[in-house]
């Protein structure tokens, strides 16, 4: 669409008055731009004393014909000073407005000074604000680890139960051993049952396990990366499929606000695109990061996406609910992904 000369004319004479109020090095470009154009006071001055200095000199020389033209030249004094009167008066209303100029040129520099402070004030008040987040953020964690401390030590005491049990199983079996022949079938029963009940049992380690590592990618201990490639692990290994970890640039900054990496981990099988974010914690923060990460792949590839995963140990209540807006599917462990 073009514009015409006369409209950016008239946009420019719009602005230029508040252009010129509020950016004090804008109007001095403009004034160093001017200036072969207009004269300055300095100039004008010059060029007045060089008057004053060329009529002193010609007064001088027509002071001889002064006789004969007595009565013209008094007339000529009358008009003369008449002019110069007018002359004073006009330098003093310009003299005026440079005096007006500077004082509004004052208070613009009071008022800056005042939004500077005012947002000095915000800036203060904001890093409170952060101070007191991550306050409770601590308090939160360190709550959070008491509740795994009381979880551990339940533990312990499911352990010496189970210590207890082999204990009382033992002397069941010098018991058994005289009845082994008649009680083989159901010995073997018993087998089954235990080896099932030790799956479990490792199920519930491994998953313990997991959500320690979690935690210690949470706090520096293990990688983040080192934990998603756990997950992917498990995934790989107990649903038959194949995780893929691609990493596409985003020049635009779609995703994060600026140009940078993004990283994605996709799993395909029978045809289908699964998308997935496998991480120690998830906030909210991140489930909107995750979504603006896989309408980018969609529209890079303009492929859609047939479903969008989150598998964390650690997902904030908070993100629980927008994940559910955002039609994300989330789990807490990979065991539970349903591929």
């Amino acid at each position: 669409m073009s514009v015409s000369f006369e409209a950016i004319k008239n946009e420019i004479l719009n602005q230029m008055p508040v252009i010129i109020e509020q950016d004090p090095a804008f109007c001095a470009a403009l004034a160093r731009a001017l200036r072969g154009e207009f004269m300055n006071r300095t100039e004008a001055e010059s060029r007045f004393e060089m008057m004053l200095r060329e009529l002193r000199e010609d007064r001088e020389e027509q002071k001889k014909k002064w006789d004969a033209w007595n009565r013209k030249w008094d007339e000529a004094k009358v008009e003369d000073k008449r002019k110069w009167d007018e002359q004073n008066r006009k330098w003093d209303e310009q003299n005026q407005k440079w005096d007006e100029w500077n004082r509004k040129w004052d208070e613009a520099k009071v008022e800056d000074k005042r939004k500077r402070d005012e947002q000095n004030r915000k800036w203060d008040e904001q890093n409170r604000k952060w101070d007191e987040a991550k306050a409770e953020d601590k308090r939160k964690w360190d709550e959070q680890n008491r509740k795994w401390d009381e979880q551990n030590q339940k533990w312990d005491e499911q352990n010496r139960k189970w210590d207890e049990w082999n204990r009382k199983w033992d002397e069941a079996k010098v018991e058994d051993k005289r009845k082994w022949d008649e009680q083989n079938r159901k010995w073997e029963a018993n087998q089954l049952e235990l080896k099932r009940l030790h799956e479990e049992v490792m199920g519930v380690n491994n998953k313990i396990d997991r959500t320690i590592g979690a935690l210690g990618a949470r706090w520096g201990m293990n990688s983040e990366r080192s934990f998603r490639n756990a997950l992917a692990g498990i995934l790989e290994k107990n649903f038959d499929v194949q995780v893929f970890t691609i990493t596409e640039y985003d020049e635009t900054g779609e995703v994060f606000g600026r140009p940078d990496q993004v990283e994605l981990d996709l799993i395909v099988k029978n045809g289908l695109l699964l998308i997935c974010e496998l991480k120690s914690s998830v906030d909210k923060a991140a489930m909107y990061i995750f979504e603006r990460k896989v309408r980018f792949y969609e529209k890079l590839h303009n492929k859609k996406a047939n479903r969008m995963i989150v598998v964390s140990p650690m997902i904030d209540p908070r993100a629980v609910e927008v994940g559910k807006k955002l039609g994300v599917e989330m789990y807490s462990d990979s065991m539970e992904v349903s591929c």
